[in-house]
């Protein structure tokens, strides 16, 4: 199988916060949403000190990035697992509490590898099966989703995670139609979605069925609540000098990331206190102000990069005295 040729998103920026964590004979990374390697190919090969801990839901993508980082023998280390299982993980390879790890990413969302194998159901380009499944050996697929969930369940799904403005409109027509006959593959849903959006609204902000795939997929895979426990956990992973870096693509992600690491990177000090001791200073630091974005050219290269929010924490303190 050839090696991908997909670049990621912000690809020298993102290596760049990694790298002053990773300058240590022995120092660890841990890429919490491999992929197809991408990130811990370039990591590998800038930060030669450096082995990557890759966890990946999908068994296609572990096998695939697998090949792709062969050559960088036992420097790479890959794991079957959701990203909020990261404690159990770094237990297991016995870099829990008492270790640690030096960095920490999360490259959030559907990777290009999802989005161009058909049957896995996650684009609305071509007719295929409603999967959506990260991990298609567990759980339930989009297609359950449709056919189950009550009009107000599918329309705070739609609403919530894809910010869809007709939400109520296409949840009612959704059980209208389920009722004929269950939703299996994407094109009658994207049919339906061409039919109940009104015609001015599919002219603006995109495919008309962008915000409910999406906002799908989100529900399938969980990845809001995932994501929710996964990023206090990376913050407690990471030892002194170490860093935790969050690539979003969603408002709803990239708030849950900016509410968790301001939590951490705040003083608990009186606001009036003239000198702040050392026991009330915050345990970490930001290392991008606010959120990062792809710049014009690098959006006309890849689409995709319109949307990143890049957030960077990191530990100025010891977790015992944190």
């Amino acid at each position: 199988m050839a090696s991908p040729a997909h670049v990621p998103v912000l690809l020298d920026r993102v290596v760049a916060l990694l790298a002053p964590a990773l300058q240590t004979e022995g120092s660890v990374m841990v890429d919490a949403t491999l992929g197809l390697g991408g990130h811990t190919e370039a990591v590998l090969t800038r930060c030669e000190l450096a082995r990557v801990v890759g966890i990946d839901r999908d068994p296609d993508a572990l096998a695939r990035a697998g090949e792709r980082l062969a050559g960088f023998g036992d420097r790479f280390t890959p794991v079957h697992a959701v990203y909020d299982e990261l404690p159990d993980v770094l237990d297991d390879l016995g870099l829990g509490r008492e270790g640690g790890v030096d960095a920490v990413l999360f490259d959030l969302g559907v990777s290009s590898m999802q989005l161009d194998v058909r049957e896995r159901g996650f684009a609305y380009a071509e007719d295929a099966p409603l999967d959506m499944r990260m991990d298609g050996t567990t759980g339930p697929t989009a297609a359950d989703v449709l056919n189950t969930y009550s009009a107000k369940e599918l329309a705070r799904v739609l609403r919530e995670y894809g910010e869809e403005r007709f939400a109520s409109k296409i949840a009612a027509a959704v059980v209208r139609q389920r009722e004929q006959a269950p939703f299996t593959t994407s094109a009658r849903l994207v049919e339906l979605l061409y039919a109940v959006i009104p015609a001015p609204a599919r002219r603006t902000g995109g495919h008309p069925a962008k915000r409910t795939f999406q906002a799908l997929r989100m529900e399938v895979n969980d990845e809001l609540a995932v994501l929710r426990r996964a990023v206090p956990a990376a913050i407690d992973a990471i030892r002194v000098g170490g860093r935790v870096v969050v690539e979003s693509y969603h408002s709803l992600e990239d708030r849950l990331v900016k509410q968790a690491f301001a939590a951490v990177t705040r003083s608990v000090a009186p606001p009036d206190l003239p000198v702040v001791p050392e026991e009330l200073q915050p345990a970490l630091r930001l290392v991008t102000r606010g959120a990062e974005q792809a710049d014009e050219s690098e959006i006309a290269a890849n689409p995709r990069a319109a949307s990143v929010r890049l957030r960077a924490v990191e530990r100025i303190k010891d977790r015992t005295a944190a």
